[in-house]
């Protein structure tokens, strides 16, 4: 008997939340690496 390989699926839906999740987080990134530079603290206004 040959047995069949079942390759998993990713829903779409995942890799679309995936991806902004990723661009969110790089958007983020580079928000407190500009805030840092602009004002010399990691979150401006806290400590």
């Amino acid at each position: 008997m040959k047995q069949e390989s079942k390759t998993p699926t990713v829903e779409p839906q995942k890799v679309l939340a995936e991806r902004v999740n990723g661009w969110a987080a790089m958007l983020g990134f580079f928000a407190a690496i500009g805030a840092y530079l602009t004002t010399g603290q990691i979150i401006p206004g806290v400590i």
